[in-house]
């Protein structure tokens, strides 16, 4: 099943990025970041190697007059390899590479129909895959894992749109399946979602702002009664956020410096906000 989503979700962004009238973006980035240190270094330092490949990809289409099609995938993988200091039998001391750490993982696709009626609000229907490349939660590695799939459907509005410029938001009802390879687990919820996006230049067009706040709150759970079942999650009734923010300043047509910053609040994990910031300067290529 998840071999035939990545190969859906390639096929279908190589139709519609070869295909004419499409409205297209790739932006492909890739940042990197080294030091190290000869063996008889005096001080504790050790060397590290951190990179981080991302891709974003938008593909969008009014097939109709009366229907519009958005497609999103997201990909990011990045690892860390930092030096470790070892003791030999003869009580010398060295230093070695050890095993990559994970930093970044995330595979992010949706595709959304929206109908343009010609009403205040457009009706809409949307699709979403979220899944990671690697999963070592245990001494066994699993790939494409866990996955989260979400269908919607609900009333959509463009307040703007415009080329250097956009924001919307949409309400509707989620359905939502949660599958662990790792745990041989399956639930599933449902219930209500906003998302609300915006896109923007900045500071006289050369900075460029995308923003993302998805909020969920589940009406139903699979599992609401089986609290002695080792797969339930505890709070899966309080409201969930998910905010992403991603500022992009471009020194050259090659070299970007990349900041992104996300907030979570999920209550089924920890009952505290939680955050994750990214800056970084590295090679940036844009398609389109």
């Amino acid at each position: 099943m998840k071999k035939i989503l990545i190969i859906l979700s390639s096929l279908l962004f190589i139709a519609t990025l070869s295909a004419e009238s499409w409205s297209k973006a790739v932006n492909i980035s890739l940042n990197v970041n080294q030091n190290e240190y000869s063996d008889n270094w005096a001080g504790d330092d050790m060397g590290s190697i951190s990179w981080a490949l991302n891709a974003n990809l938008l593909a969008e289409k009014q097939i109709s007059t009366k229907l519009h099609n958005k497609n999103t995938l997201k990909l990011a993988f990045g690892q860390t390899h930092s030096q470790i200091r070892y003791v030999n039998a003869d009580s010398t001391t060295g230093k070695k590479w050890a095993k990559p750490d994970k930093t970044t993982d995330i595979i992010d696709f949706e595709s959304m129909l929206r109908f343009t009626i010609g009403f205040v609000v457009d009706p809409y229907t949307s699709f979403r895959w979220e899944s990671q490349f690697i999963d070592r939660r245990g001494r066994e590695v699993k790939n494409l894992n866990p996955n989260i799939f979400t269908e919607s459907v609900g009333i959509s509005r463009m307040f703007i749109k415009e080329k250097n410029k956009e924001l919307s938001t949409r309400l509707g009802v989620a359905f939502k399946q949660y599958l662990d390879g790792y745990k041989n687990e399956s639930t599933s919820d449902g219930g209500l979602e906003f998302v609300g996006e915006y896109k923007s230049l900045l500071l006289n067009n050369v900075v460029d702002y995308n923003t993302k706040l998805i909020l969920f709150k589940a009406l139903f759970y699979s599992l609401s009664d089986g609290e002695s079942n080792p797969a339930y999650t505890p709070n899966w009734e309080v409201i969930r956020l998910n905010w992403e923010h991603l500022f992009s300043f471009s020194i050259t047509k090659l070299i970007d410096l990349n900041l992104y910053f996300k907030l979570i609040y999920d209550e089924r994990s920890i009952e505290e906000l939680q955050f994750r910031e990214t800056l970084g300067l590295g090679l940036s290529y844009k398609l389109f």
